[in-house]
């Protein structure tokens, strides 16, 4: 059964804005660090640069790996940090995540688990790709269900998925392992939908703007930096990039287009690291 989404009182002739950030990779200490990099003030600084840029976003999604060590205080502290955006926030869960500790304590006024949201002429559907106990991922035929009654039941709506993991490889030996398995199949029944306009993920800490050619239109395929370390992008071994933490913009237009960026905090304030041979 479908399970009520929640709607937004935006006009559908307007566009929907939204701001991505993923991959926090908290702590129950603050002063918690993940490769050299404090994961908590790396998140402040990104949640600053946002606030900072003033953009007119309707909410915020959070797409996975809010915990690094499973603690209730880890979700309690990503709550706590993103206030000052003083935006709605929907979040979905990553392999690093538990997702029983994390519904329970990611807890907020306006804090929502919820797997749809209707705003403007969009619906945001938002997937558990994750496997329990591996770090790779699988859209389940439960998940494709969700999207196929969602479609079914707001036709007219462009569509925007959002999950942890990526469907498409990264040309990254060591990371491509842990992909969505079933991408490939999962990508193509994707892309027999019109009203899917693009896929949006976190998981491999690195940007990729891409599309997939489905049935007669194009998917817009969207990966985005993590909050804290970073992954050195085309490398065949575990490698850790110097570009800072960062984050996304979306403007998702009435007509189904879409335009994104991504963003960086400026300086050179985090640095990993660099003899890191994994984590």
């Amino acid at each position: 059964m479908l399970k009520e989404a929640i709607t937004y009182g935006i006009p559908e002739d307007k566009s929907v804005r939204l701001v991505q950030i993923t991959d926090p990779h908290l702590f129950a200490e603050p002063e918690g660090q993940l490769l050299g990099v404090n994961t908590a003030n790396s998140l402040n600084a990104v949640i600053n640069t946002i606030q900072a840029v003033k953009y007119p976003a309707d909410m915020l999604l959070a797409s996975g790996d809010i915990s690094q060590d499973y603690s209730g205080e880890s979700y309690r502290n990503f709550v706590e940090a993103i206030k000052p955006l003083n935006l709605p926030c929907h979040y979905l869960p990553g392999n690093h995540d538990d997702p029983r500790i994390m519904y329970l304590h990611m807890q907020g006024e306006r804090v929502y688990g919820h797997r749809r949201v209707l705003a403007g002429n969009w619906q945001i559907i938002l997937l558990d790709s994750t496997v329990r106990g591996k770090p790779g991922g699988h859209m389940a035929e439960s998940e494709l269900e969700i999207i196929r009654s969602a479609i079914a039941a707001e036709p007219d709506k462009h569509v925007l998925l959002v999950m942890h993991h990526n469907p498409v490889l990264v040309d990254c030996t060591w990371l491509d392992q842990h992909c969505m398995d079933n991408g490939a199949q999962f990508l193509k029944e994707m892309g027999r939908y019109p009203q899917i306009k693009g896929m949006l993920w976190g998981h491999v800490h690195q940007q990729l703007d891409t599309e997939y050619q489905g049935e007669g239109h194009k998917l817009s395929l969207m990966a985005t930096p993590s909050t804290c370390i970073q992954f050195k992008p085309l490398s065949s071994y575990f490698a850790l990039d110097a570009l800072q933490p960062g984050y996304r913009l979306l403007e998702l237009k009435p007509d189904g287009s879409m335009l994104t960026n991504v963003y960086r905090i400026p300086g050179e304030r985090f640095a990993p690291d660099a003899e890191a041979s994994g984590y």
